[in-house]
Order: C-alpha cells, then structure tokens, then sequence
C-alpha cells in the first residue's frame, strides 16, 4: 500500500469519525480509482468567502462539514501575563527550535497525520509546543467594533522586553493554534525575540472562521475588522513598550487579504506586510466580486478610500508569496497586490530564480525604493497551490516543499537598511 493510497485511508477514517459518511466515500472510490491527490487541501471558494453569519440567507454553496467540524468557541480571556489557554508541554528552548524546525508538534492521537484536507478535525488535537521560559497566552479584545479572542507568543529569548511583534492572520477553517504550528512562526520568532499575536475569527463572525476581508465594512480604518486587529495591536505595543518600526503583519489567504487591508488602512502602525495566497487591497467590494478576484477575474472594481487620512503615510513594505497552481487565488492576484504596492519611484525589478529543499523552482522578483532599501519583494512558486511553503504537515493548509516563507518573511520584516 503506497504512501498516498495509505494517507487517503486515514483521511476516510476520520471522515467516519466525524460521521460525514459522504466524504468518507468519495476519499475511499478516488483512492480505489488511483486518482492522484494533490498537495492543496481542496478549499473551495465558500471556505475564502462564506456567508458572514450562519442565520443569513445562503446565496452560494457552503461547505456541508463546516459548522459540524470547526468550533467556534472563542477561548479564555486571561487577564495577566501568567495565564495560558491550556497547560503547555514545556521543552528546553534548544529542543523547541530543533523539533519546529522538523516539522514536528505535539499531536494527541493522530500522531504525525497531516490535517491539511481535514482541518477541522486534526487540528483541534493538536497545541505549539512551547520551550522552557516562553508563553503563549489566551486573551480576549474588545472595542466599540467588536470582540476577538487571540493568542500571543512571548519568547523566551527575550520575554522581558521584546524586539517586536509580527500579528498573524489565520486561514479560513483555521484557528490560532493551527495556523501557529504550521507555519512555525513561534520558533522563528524566538531566534529574534519576537513577539506573534494570531486574533482568531469566530465562526459567528463568518460561518468558515474566515476574515471578512472583501466587505466594505471591513476595508475601512477605525471601523469593523481591521479596528479590531488594529486594537489588538495598540494594547500589545503598549504592555510591552516595543519599537513602533518592528511592528509586522501578515497572514494566508482571507488572513492575507486582511493583511493587505491593515497595510492599506494601517500604513503608520505596520512597517511592513507579509501576504500569501492573498489578494490585494479593493479586490472585492461584495461577495459577487469576491468570487471573481479569486478567480482571477478583478475586473475595474474601485478600491475603497481609507479613512483619517491613512494614505498619506506613503506605501507599507511588503512580501507576497504565491503558488502558480493555486486553484483557490488565481495567481495573477500576486500581480495585482505588486502593482498595488510598487513605490511610485523604483529602480528596474531584479529578478532571480531558485529551487527550494523541496524540489520546487520559483522566481524571486525584488523592487527597491529610491533610497536602495526592498520595498517589494514577490515570490512565485512553481507548481505549488493554495497552501503556506515550508509549512509544517501537522497544520492544516501548508505546503513543505516549497521555500520557507515563514523564515523568508521574518528576514524581509527585519530588513530595514
């Protein structure tokens, strides 16, 4: 029995568990046919753009398993630094990073299972690792726009007075803890005394725990979504006194999306924007034209106008990651969020290609503002999909063989000759 015949089994037990027969059917006839699997875990559009709430009319398909598997259970607030959402596994800090760095979490009973197809089941068995003197805590925000839970990774390199902070935005159909383990952000964070927030969605808030990042609403500053972010932010910030230039965004797919809206409305709190899988600011500006951003289809939609003067602060760095076979985002979106972003005065764009570990080629496109400092950095993967490269198996969404966006980032983040 081959590896992908082995895996497709797996995935149809769990499929059985969850009591979604149907599903596990489909996964047992495609293996019994020989139907090849691919490395993108078969998102659909509704798991980028669901219906905002489950009481609202359904105009388009929704995935059936969506509100049976995921939870939309917002986690504990914490009102000190000593509080954590569950008791952690504590490692030495050397054996964290070693462990991160291969991949590896602590998994429950679904050992090493990838839950890329399954997210909603094999995430929730699994929790980041966190080494000796570090924390990761559960706290809740509020505002006059709304209230989000988030987690926030203090390391323990330098837990007393960080360097800064990266805020990192999920997927839809995952939650913090997900998105945490498969990006490996945490351990990269702990080799440069960084702080990482990851805000959950709630699925009240989106039906797939999606960000809501094509609405109106949620493309403005001091309004919606991005004030909620852009709160968590501020209090972060202020408890730990970090250095307002070493402030960082960035997130996956809808987490992308946002990503691009808070560089848009937020230039003057974040130095820089990391964007994979995602689509620029003004994509969309409904669900109908959602749907045709993703498909590669932006058309002449107008891009909204952020408020109190929040363009004037001049265009947020950023780094954009993007698979040419992304089924989910049409590539050509990764054109769009570089033409969004290039400096208005630029130096000719370097261009360079490579192969990652894994075995996939990509071209690295570099623009340089008027002073020599990258303004824009783009890569494009070769063959890869709708998932996060060099992410780690055990999260949902991630891609292993493709270059490591989660170090690429954070070495783009801190550049800041």
């Amino acid at each position: 029995m081959n590896n992908e015949f082995a895996a497709a089994m797996r995935r149809a037990t769990l499929s059985t568990y969850a009591l979604n027969l149907a599903e596990a059917t489909r996964v047992i006839q495609d293996a019994l046919a020989n139907r090849a699997g691919s490395m993108e875990p078969e998102p659909t559009a509704s798991d980028i753009i669901p219906p905002a709430t489950k009481s609202r009319s359904k105009p388009f398909s929704v995935d059936p398993n969506a509100e049976v598997i995921e939870s939309s259970a917002r986690p504990e607030p914490a009102s000190t630094r000593t509080g954590s959402s569950q008791p952690p596994r504590r490692r030495s800090l050397a054996d964290t990073l070693r462990i991160l760095s291969e991949g590896r979490a602590s998994t429950g009973t679904l050992g090493s299972l990838s839950s890329g197809s399954l997210p909603g089941i094999a995430k929730r068995c699994l929790s980041p690792v966190i080494p000796e003197g570090a924390e990761y805590l559960a706290r809740t925000f509020s505002c006059a726009a709304g209230t989000r839970g988030y987690k926030l990774y203090v390391p323990a390199s330098a837990p007393g007075r960080p360097h800064g902070l990266i805020v990192m935005l999920h997927g839809c159909k995952q939650d913090s803890d997900d998105f945490a383990i498969g990006t490996g952000m945490n351990a990269v964070a702990e080799t440069q005394g960084l702080l990482v927030a990851y805000p959950d969605q709630t699925g009240a808030d989106n039906a797939s725990s999606c960000w809501n990042w094509f609405r109106p609403s949620d493309q403005r500053r001091g309004a919606g979504e991005p004030a909620i972010i852009a709160g968590i932010t501020e209090e972060i910030i202020r408890e730990f006194n970090l250095d307002r230039s070493l402030i960082f965004v960035a997130g996956l797919s809808a987490g992308g999306a946002m990503a691009a809206v808070m560089g848009e409305t937020y230039p003057d709190l974040y130095a820089a924007v990391g964007i994979h899988s995602g689509l620029a600011y003004g994509s969309a500006h409904d669900v109908v034209s959602a749907f045709a951003a993703m498909r590669g289809n932006a058309g002449s939609a107008s891009r909204p106008k952020p408020l109190s003067g929040a363009d004037q602060a001049g265009r947020v760095r950023t780094i954009v990651f993007h698979g040419n076979a992304d089924r989910t985002v049409h590539p050509c979106n990764a054109d769009r969020i570089v033409a969004a972003t290039t400096p208005s005065r630029h130096a000719s764009p370097v261009r360079n290609s490579g192969r990652s570990a894994g075995g996939l080629t990509y071209t690295r496109t570099l623009v340089a503002d008027e002073t020599g400092r990258t303004a824009l950095e783009c890569w494009l993967v070769d063959g890869a999909g709708h998932a996060w490269f060099g992410g780690h198996t055990p999260g949902s969404y991630t891609d292993p063989r493709g270059p490591d966006a989660t170090t690429e980032m954070v070495r783009f983040f801190l550049d800041q000759r």
